[in-house]
């Protein structure tokens, strides 16, 4: 059986950080409220110019450095992104450019927070079917762009940056010994559309708009809905979820991943939280958790590691996979 096996990774973080203090200054809110609700304490902002294209190049050539290998052996440039440069070209493509490629693929997928999820079960089908061999899958967000910073129970939440990681073939036995994807899971309901959304948009309003969530719904929904993407995982490969060495969490708030640890029983030793130094960073998060866990040296060759996510729409889901 071909996998899809993640052979480098890598991450890129604007150099402006923010903390709960200097957000205190612009809006009424404290760093003691900020950590007890959510418990991040900065987050990192794009500087006026910096754009999700650039900090998309950045984790890009991180992940080709950290897998040896360079642009030429890339087949397909995925972006996971809902805060693109512009409406169209795609950021994949400006990535592609960029990287000084003029072969293969590029597109972006939009599934919100859930959206580098998303990218990995579509990387691992185009490799799985043979139309790949290497693919370059980002997370990258400039959420700053979509914040009302006069709203204090939404822009204390989030922050930009972004991960990578480049994907390929690798054969396998075909059981859960593989190195690689074991499965994903995707879901969505758009009945839950108006509990976490941006007022505006190209066909609406001809501008982004600004982003606008009902807190206590949307955490109701994503415990629930996260950990039953977690079951639903391990129950296809055929494990029990105490057998997952590392659990990586979409960094929406740690209330959210304390609340999904309790649920599942999970040991909060084995779920990596970032959330304190980047913030909410949609898409950009799954990747910079992971980053951060694989260069610490937490998660190693060989570890059952287990990424997921819930965002707007609602979409959510769970990827297994051996590093």
């Amino acid at each position: 059986m071909i996998r899809a096996r993640i052979i480098g990774c890598g991450a890129f973080l604007p150099d402006n950080v923010v903390t709960n203090d200097d957000l205190a200054k612009r809006v009424d809110t404290s760093d003691a409220w900020i950590q007890e609700r959510t418990g991040i304490r900065q987050r990192y902002i794009a500087k006026e110019g910096q754009n999700t294209s650039d900090l998309a190049l950045g984790a890009a050539r991180a992940a080709l450095t950290d897998a040896g290998i360079d642009a030429g052996e890339i087949d397909f440039v995925i972006v996971a992104t809902t805060t693109p440069d512009r409406s169209f070209p795609s950021v994949a493509t400006m990535v592609q450019s960029r990287l000084g490629m003029s072969h293969g693929a590029a597109f972006d997928v939009q599934a919100v927070c859930s959206g580098f999820i998303y990218g990995l079960s579509l990387a691992d089908s185009l490799i799985r079917t043979g139309q790949a061999r290497t693919i370059l899958l980002i997370g990258a967000e400039t959420m700053s762009r979509l914040l009302d910073w006069s709203d204090r129970a939404t822009c204390v939440l989030f922050g930009d940056g972004a991960g990578a990681v480049v994907l390929q073939a690798h054969d396998g036995k075909g059981d859960n010994s593989d190195q690689g994807i074991l499965n994903t899971r995707i879901y969505s309901d758009g009945r839950l559309h108006d509990l976490l959304y941006t007022d505006g948009g190209v066909s609406l309003s001809r501008s982004a708009g600004l982003l606008r969530m009902q807190g206590k719904e949307v955490f109701k929904h994503a415990v629930t809905n996260i950990a039953a993407a977690i079951e639903a995982s391990a129950a296809a490969a055929g494990i029990p979820i105490s057998a997952v060495d590392w659990f990586v969490p979409h960094q929406a708030n740690q209330r959210i991943l304390d609340g999904t640890a309790r649920r599942l029983g999970i040991d909060p030793a084995r779920v990596v939280s970032t959330v304190a130094s980047h913030g909410n960073t949609s898409a950009a998060s799954v990747p910079l958790a992971l980053v951060t866990a694989v260069k610490d040296g937490r998660i190693k060759r060989g570890n059952l590691v287990l990424l997921e996510a819930m965002g707007a729409g609602f979409t959510w889901g769970a990827c297994l996979l051996r590093w």
